[in-house]
């Protein structure tokens, strides 16, 4: 099969132009054949069916019908405008207008009274249906394969059957394929003026990207266009109905919900405040807001209309015409009368009144003809073939026969046609849609595969996209960088680079740890202002500072969570708190301190949010607390990880698909001022008891996980004494074994062995090493110990030792990681190259830890 060739209107017109009626598919296609009669023509000439029988151009008759039925029945919208569509579809179908109540799984209470009513009204199909041809007119119908039963159903006997088609096939233009929409709208945008802007049509989904970013285009560039936006798209109609959902959300609408609200009204909020509740907050730019959401329950929808047409400066006479259509405009404010005024703004297109002059952008699965004589094709993916009706009313495949046949004379649209088209989105080839599989004889599966040309933003020419100023500006190179903007970096550099540019909202988790760090802090230096009585007062803080946030039904499980993290805090505090803190240089303190300003006391610990930055390493940060010389100590909200997850992710080759750098940072900062010291880093997650506190069974230990680093290769260590105490604590063969060999034999033979670099378990038995450290043992020990079980587990045990600590070249290899990365964000900032969004372990990122998701454009654009 092979797309037939449209034939030439001029000869089609000569086919006809001796006939008195030509009936056909479609009014852009009627209409291209009435421009060119030359004779003068009495009454009508070239139309569809529908438009004959109306006498005019036929109205949304869905959208006349639900208004009627609305008015005369108690039935839900969503019910009504179910039914309505079912009873014109099997009218169309079908020929008739009671055809659906044959069919009982549709012939509900509904759709009787929605056959009754449309029987009476006048629309359309109705006229269609009684409609007679004159027997005195000579009748031609073009294409009569795409008229439907209800359509054919006027056609006299003996009408003549013109073909739209020729027999030779369409020879498809190539394909234009460009790297994004963007560039593909940028396109059209370059090569339409004001001035040709009535010679041109642009045919699209008006479902897809590319609708909103034509007609923003077409807008910036003051192109007249015509066909776009609709009732609903009117961005102050829009604002309206957000407006009224937000009475639902109560006292949990956040500053977020309102801001596309606000920034329609022209009112500027800082992005800090999107995730806290307006009624929380004190921002008299949005108290009128506040104040509607309250109260529109208590008014009329005309009286809401005049609060936001007064606030907006603006008059929406068209909403309002609307609404009193609909009989809402006198009605209270209900959240289920606003719920069927969304939805019937989402179902029907309501009448825009537009001058229809400049680009016509046409939809493409709605459209049959286009009659311009440039024509831009923009998409032409999966979005372009349509869903046939499951109903049992309509021959799928007629039906289907239809879609193709549109199709075909659809991309035959215009004098010039260009398709516009992406060949990969999302790192994925694009689909072409349906209908090509079923017209071309060639095998495909995406646009580059037919015949086509690459168009590529190159640096030059003018293919480049944008002209570029060159400006002189010399960039700014880091020395350090934090844990969180490692972690960031690693995940995705682009997704750090957002974080680097754009403001970002305070969030409820930020604000309650920092409190609950601050409490921290200030115990370690005040622990004699804190008993019972004080926490409650602490927590009353707390809930008022974190109130913005949250509602008041939720104060009481907070107040619960607040207590216990905070009685934790000081347990931990009073068990293990500081030592001294001689060996530290004095420190002015980082910050402020919400509880030392709470009670006007000092923090003065040099132990306490040590803040450090080292130039020479790359690291910066700060240290919640320096317990010992060699212990530090972090404060965690989150869940607890084990010491082998804190391994793991910290590791960087490759690195981990959850990178967490913070106490390899710390650690190899805290070493050079530590050195040879063996170090430990303790997590205390200050929440994780908090249901066995509520059960009454929790442990302060299971609050905590420590690593360690030891100042050693590991190699070194798995001959020191240490290690071998490890086997000596293991599994009973391991530790008859070890004890038989004893300390010094253990030593020996490992002096010429060397661990290998892998913690594969299965590797580890495989390896020479296993095999020569198992015979030299097993040489070594009494024949009634079991030597290669015992040797076997200590491998286990000593891997295990390695998959939970940091040895000398873990962070070693950190810090080359650490100054490699650096490396990378000074070029990226130099302008050599672009942040990528993979980062550096290759590999797409971990989108959960996507800050910016909506703004990474993937691809090497």
């Amino acid at each position: 099969m092979s797309i037939r060739r449209l034939r030439s209107l001029s000869a089609i017109y000569d086919d006809l132009s001796e006939y008195t009626l030509v009936l056909v598919p479609n009014n852009p296609l009627a209409d291209a054949i009435n421009r060119r009669v030359e004779a003068p023509q009495f009454g009508t000439f070239a139309t569809t069916p529908r438009r004959l029988a109306a006498g005019r151009r036929e109205t949304a008759e869905d959208r006349t019908a639900f208004l009627e039925v609305i008015g005369r029945t108690d039935h839900s919208w969503k019910a009504v405008a179910y039914a309505i569509g079912n009873v014109l579809q099997c009218w169309e179908h079908q020929g008739t207008p009671g055809a659906i109540l044959d069919y009982p799984r549709f012939a509900d209470e509904t759709t009787d009274a929605v056959v009754q009513i449309m029987a009476d009204l006048r629309t359309t199909s109705g006229q269609l249906t009684a409609y007679e041809i004159a027997g005195d007119q000579s009748v031609a119908v073009l294409g009569e394969a795409q008229l439907t039963q209800l359509e054919r159903s006027i056609i006299p006997d003996e009408a003549d059957r013109i073909d739209l088609f020729a027999d030779e096939p369409f020879d498809l233009p190539s394909f234009h394929l460009f790297d994004s929409a963007g560039e593909i709208v940028d396109a059209v945008r370059d090569t339409v003026s004001a001035e040709t802007a009535d010679d041109v049509a642009v045919v699209l989904d008006s479902a897809s990207q590319y609708s909103s970013l034509v007609e923003s285009a077409l807008e910036a560039a003051e192109i007249p266009f015509y066909g776009g936006p609709g009732f609903i798209d009117d961005p102050d109609h829009r604002t309206f109905l957000r407006l009224l959902r937000l009475a639902d959300r109560g006292s949990e609408t956040t500053v977020g919900e309102v801001r596309p609200i606000c920034s329609q009204l022209g009112i500027e909020i800082a992005v800090e405040h999107d995730e806290k509740r307006i009624e929380a907050l004190e921002l008299p730019e949005i108290a009128w807001i506040t104040a509607f959401a309250d109260s529109v329950h208590d008014h009329t929808f005309a009286q809401a209309l005049d609060t936001y047409e007064a606030n907006a400066g603006r008059q929406l006479e068209g909403f309002r015409d609307e609404l009193d259509s609909l009989g809402l405009l006198e009605s209270p404010v209900t959240s289920d009368r606003v719920r069927d005024l969304a939805y019937y703004l989402q179902t029907y297109d309501v009448p825009v009144d537009r001058e229809n002059e400049g680009v016509l952008l046409a939809d493409a699965k709605a459209s049959g003809y286009v009659d311009r004589p440039a024509v831009f094709f923009l998409g032409m993916d999966e979005g372009w073939t349509h869903t046939a009706p499951q109903r049992p009313w309509v021959d799928t495949e007629a039906q289907y026969e239809r879609y193709i046949r549109q199709f075909q004379l659809l991309l035959q649209s215009g004098t010039e046609q260009y398709y516009l088209v992406q060949d990969s989105a999302g790192g994925q080839p694009v689909t072409p849609c349906l209908y090509f599989g079923e017209l071309l004889d060639e095998e495909f599966e995406r646009f580059s595969d037919l015949a086509s040309v690459e168009h590529t933003r190159t640096a030059d020419g003018p293919a480049a996209g944008f002209d570029n100023e060159e400006v002189d500006v010399e960039s700014t190179a880091i020395d350090t960088i934090s844990q969180s903007s490692l972690n960031s970096y690693v995940n995705s550099p682009r997704d750090y680079l957002f974080g680097r540019l754009l403001a970002s909202p305070d969030r409820e988790y930020f604000r309650e740890g920092n409190l609950f760090h601050d409490f921290a802090e200030f115990y370690v230096n005040h622990p004699e202002l804190v008993d019972d009585a004080e926490i409650d007062e602490i927590v009353d803080v707390m809930l008022e500072a974190a109130g913005e946030f949250f509602t008041e039904t939720e104060a009481p499980l907070r107040r619960r969570k607040y207590r216990i993290g905070l009685e934790t805090i000081v347990e931990y505090l009073d068990e293990h708190g500081p030592e001294d803190h001689e060996f530290l240089t004095p420190s002015s303190g980082w910050g402020r301190n919400f509880f030392a300003d709470h009670y006007d006391e000092p923090i003065d610990s040099p132990l306490t949010e040590r803040w450090f930055e080292n130039t020479e390493l790359g690291a910066k940060g700060k240290i919640d607390l320096v317990r010992a010389p060699d212990h530090l100590v972090d404060h965690k909200s989150g869940t607890k990880k084990s010491e082998y997850q804190v391994i793991k992710r910290a590791s960087v080759d490759p690195p981990d698909d959850t990178p967490n750098f913070q106490a390899a940072l710390y650690l190899a900062h805290f070493r050079t001022e530590q050195p040879d010291q063996r170090i430990e880093f303790t997590f205390f997650h200050f929440l994780e008891t908090l249901d066995d506190v509520i059960a009454g069974d929790a442990q302060l230990e299971d609050a905590l996980t420590t690593v360690t680093y030891h100042p050693q290769t590991f190699d070194e260590f798995v001959r020191s004494r240490e290690a071998y105490d490890e086997l000596l604590d293991g599994y009973n063969d391991c530790v008859e074994t070890f004890e038989d060999l004893g300390f010094e034999a253990y030593r020996e033979i490992l002096s010429d062995l060397s661990f290998p670099d892998t913690t594969e378990t299965d590797e580890l038995r495989e390896s020479a090493f296993a095999d020569q450290f198992t015979a030299a043992v097993a040489d070594a020990t009494a024949d009634s110990v079991d030597a290669e079980k015992g040797t076997d587990q200590a491998i286990r045990a000593l891997n295990g030792v390695r998959k939970r600590a940091f040895f000398e070249e873990d962070l070693d290899a950190f810090e080359e990681f650490l100054a490699e990365r650096i490396e990378e964000i000074n070029q990226y900032r130099a302008g050599d190259g672009r942040f990528p969004i993979e980062g550096p372990g290759g590999g797409d990122p971990n989108y959960r830890r996507i800050d910016h998701r909506d703004l990474l454009l993937e691809g090497e654009r």
